[in-house]
């Protein structure tokens, strides 16, 4: 039985808690591989909705087995506010696995984290002020605390004085800030450790042993492509790796056993937060797909910018991905333009371009290079099958699977977990 891996194709909200949902019921194990309560995700299930942020979507899904691997960075009071607030729902949480390797965002992260946004002024990343970049670079540097350190009372002790010992120079003297005790950062953690206890495992051990015994394991990525650390839009990128690569290293699971990788893309494009986006439409257009697609942030609870189908970050996600299908979602979102446009290339100093560059000044002065392609007035969120889209709608898709470079084996019609159809199994 198959591996698979599910992550953003484009700068991530595309729809990957309806993708993850949707196969939830099939497989067996869900995995979040990297990132932390910086990524959202909405699943509509029948007439709830649920935001989920930290949590794998999957946990929504009975008979699935949810895990947060390694790779992720842990606020283990989001962690128990989000399970406080599934369990009031009725929603099982008891099966949800926690990697004892995984690392926690401490008060200290999310305190550095917002007065260096603040202090950056107008060269500010965009960051959502959680924690989460400044807890991988204490992994990085070694100074990272992990789940497993809350039942070593003195190892955590050591671990956050070392780290205050770094940092508390850096807030008191260059940003004015008061220095934080260690001793308080200690006893709120140890807070924490009894009441995660329960969930707290060797999840690669775990995982292995569920491939070696043919259990379907989906591994989710949060944010996305153009958001990854190595291959996204440096600076303006999350901290981790939410391309395929990683999650072989945010869920220790060797790439031999991945056997298909999913791309989620939405129908157009949207960002949050600062960098390039060339696509970008500040008009009438841009206002009505924010509004009609319900584009604002569900972590962050920003509005998202809003553009056009970029058909060069598509391929780029293809190449870096190595994707082998995609889930196109909010095709419904598009109903009502006469025509629509979509960014085949780039100009960029008066030459098209039809890869993405790998110069960010390029980047940054890409202008698009759009094709116009009819559009369509009917309703299609009734739809059940390709044939039943109408025929502008269909062109749609076999446009942008063309322009994509892998098969669209998906496309959601609508919100709700049973408006999707489905061209190819993602499972045989």
């Amino acid at each position: 039985m198959p591996a698979l891996v599910l992550l953003g194709a484009q700068w991530g909200d595309e729809g990957k808690g309806k993708a993850t949902d949707l196969l939830g019921g099939s497989v067996d194990y869900v995995v979040r591989y990297q990132g932390g309560n910086n990524a959202g995700h909405t699943v509509v299930v029948g007439d709830q909705k649920y935001a989920l942020h930290l949590l794998p979507s999957g946990i929504l899904s009975p008979g699935c087995t949810p895990v947060i691997g390694n790779g992720v960075v842990v606020d283990p009071a989001v962690l128990l506010s989000e399970l406080s607030g599934l369990n009031e729902r009725g929603v099982d949480t008891s099966k949800l696995l926690l990697s004892g390797n995984a690392h926690l965002i401490t008060p200290y992260n999310i305190t550095v984290d917002k007065v260096t946004e603040r202090f950056l002024g107008k060269r500010k990343i965009g960051t959502t002020g959680r924690g989460i970049g400044p807890t991988y670079a204490d992994k990085i540097n070694r100074v990272g605390i992990r789940v497993q350190d809350l039942y070593d009372e003195s190892i955590l002790e050591q671990k956050v004085e070392a780290a205050l010992d770094v940092k508390n120079p850096l807030l008191t003297k260059l940003y004015n800030r008061r220095a934080i005790e260690a001793g308080q950062v200690v006893e709120e953690l140890l807070g924490y450790a009894d009441k995660i206890k329960g969930y707290v495992a060797d999840t690669t051990l775990i995982l292995n042993k569920a491939l070696d015994d043919d259990k379907v394991v989906l591994f989710e990525g949060g944010q996305g492509t153009l958001l990854d650390i190595d291959h996204g839009t440096y600076p303006f990128v999350t901290s981790s790796n939410p391309t395929a690569g990683g999650a072989c290293t945010g869920a220790g699971v060797g790439p031999t056993k991945i056997s298909r990788v999913i791309g989620i893309l939405k129908a157009y494009t949207t960002r949050v937060g600062a960098g390039p986006f060339p696509t970008e439409l500040f008009d009438e257009d841009g206002e009505a797909l924010r509004r009609i697609g319900g584009e604002r942030g569900v972590t962050t609870g920003r509005d998202r910018r809003c553009g056009w189908f970029d058909a060069v970050i598509a391929r780029y996600a293809t190449r870096v991905n190595g994707l082998t299908d995609f889930f196109l979602t909010k095709l419904d979102v598009l109903t009502g333009w006469e025509q629509i446009p979509v960014c085949v290339a780039y100009e960029i100093d008066g030459k098209r371009v039809e890869e993405l560059p790998y110069s960010q000044t390029d980047f940054h002065h890409a202008k698009p290079v759009y094709e116009m392609l009819p559009g369509w007035s009917e309703d299609i969120t009734q739809a059940k099958s390709f044939s039943d889209l109408p025929k502008n709608a269909q062109a749609y898709v076999k446009a942008l699977e063309e322009m994509s470079g892998a098969p669209i084996s998906a496309i959601g019609v609508g919100p709700g977990r049973d408006e999707t159809i489905e061209i190819n199994s993602f499972l045989s």
